[in-house]
């Protein structure tokens, strides 16, 4: 009796340990698939895209099929495996099979619904660096001594090429990207479609000026070595950098006719960077202004509710007083949540209705490297007679 009576508090302890190991794996849900919160926009679905990742087939550090399987927990669309051509570190350990490790990610990504492309990485010395090529029928052909070569037997499998990190400091030592006769000659020549604007958590303001001016699609990369959430804190909400690309369809056709199409928005931490015919739409279908019409008393205020239906934190400057009513001058919209902006109307304002246009700048929103999205609001106004 004594014995048994001893064992019934360790039975208990037993058996409360393995339900709190359960139901702390359950709270932890490995296996579940988190996408960012980024809206549609007329006309395309907004993709998630990582099109810059290695594998131990180069210089990463996790077998392919892992690639896969981050990429889709994380709630990406497409990623591509992008191991370097010349660049083998691993070969004591592992064959040079430049083939290999697409052929392990891609069925892996089939079965979680991911688009896995197969890619490359051009690594050669600066000019022209590294460049990457995806939607390749095969890798081979693009080993070569020559790099114009490799990008020439890329474009016969027609590839979408982009140049990696310009400002890396591996081959830029004071972090500033340039541009060489080099990359003049293989844009002339249609070997150059898209740039880099942000590799892993680096902005090339320089890179993103090319891409407006030189018509290149702007891209976001993660350039992952290392497994995802030792690169990047995954769980505490930190996301590698996403290239949004703006499709007409969810498939490997629609993701290279948009890039081509240069239908893309750079996305780092909380800034985004691209073209403003882009940015304008996304921005506009992540905002609702839930009260737009206002009746306020003289000497009284008033909150304009503005509704953020994504992901993105969005930071405004703004005019100051319009038509003699204060507006405050900066106003953070947070993300998946609705965020106050206060008007208030002076005692002695004229009673009558009245149009504000607020005229914003989301300074995060880069539609150039030094300029932020023009975003004017419009809200009514009605002014009604003081209180007592």
């Amino acid at each position: 009796m004594p014995r048994r009576a001893a064992a019934v508090p360790f039975v208990l302890a037993l058996v409360t340990g393995v339900l709190s190991v359960a139901v702390a794996v359950e709270a932890h849900d490995v296996r579940v698939r988190r996408p960012l919160r980024v809206p549609n926009v007329p006309g395309f679905l907004t993709l998630q895209c990582d099109f810059h990742t290695h594998t131990v087939f180069s210089d990463g550090k996790v077998w392919p099929d892992l690639r896969s399987e981050e990429a889709w927990r994380e709630g990406y669309d497409a990623i591509a495996i992008t191991d370097h051509v010349e660049y083998q570190p691993h070969r004591k350990d592992l064959p040079t099979n430049h083939e290999r490790s697409w052929e392990i990610a891609a069925p892996h990504g089939e079965k979680l619904g991911l688009i896995v492309i197969r890619g490359s990485e051009i690594t050669r010395k600066m000019p022209p660096g590294h460049l990457n090529a995806i939607f390749l029928s095969s890798v081979c052909p693009l080993e070569t001594h020559g790099w114009k070569d490799a990008l020439q037997a890329a474009r016969a499998q027609g590839a979408f090429i982009f140049w990696n990190h310009p400002g890396w400091r591996g081959q830029q030592k004071d972090g500033v990207a340039r541009w060489y006769p080099e990359h003049d000659e293989i844009l002339e020549a249609g070997l150059l479609h898209g740039i880099e604007v942000v590799n892993d958590r680096e902005y090339y303001p320089e890179a993103h000026a090319w891409a407006l001016e030189k018509d290149l699609a702007p891209l976001a990369n993660s350039d992952i070595h290392d497994p995802s959430n030792l690169a990047w804190h995954v769980h505490e909400g930190d996301h590698r950098p996403v290239t949004l690309v703006f499709a007409k369809e969810r498939t490997e056709a629609g993701v290279r006719e948009a890039l081509f199409a240069k239908r893309t928005v750079a996305w780092s931490g909380e800034m985004l960077a691209g073209r403003e015919e882009l940015l304008r739409p996304l921005v506009a279908a992540a905002l609702t202004i839930e009260n737009p019409k206002l009746a306020i008393p003289a000497g009284s205020e008033a909150y304009l509710r503005i509704r953020n239906d994504s992901d993105l934190r969005l930071e405004l400057a703004g005019p100051g007083p319009v038509d003699d009513i204060p507006i405050p001058k900066s106003l953070v919209i947070a993300p998946n949540g609705t965020s106050l902006l206060e008007i208030r109307v002076p005692r002695k304002a004229a009673t009558g209705t009245r149009r504000l246009q607020l005229e914003w700048k989301i300074t995060n929103v880069r539609v150039t490297p030094d300029e932020g999205l023009p975003f004017p609001m419009v809200v009514d106004v009605e002014v009604l007679p003081a209180g007592p």
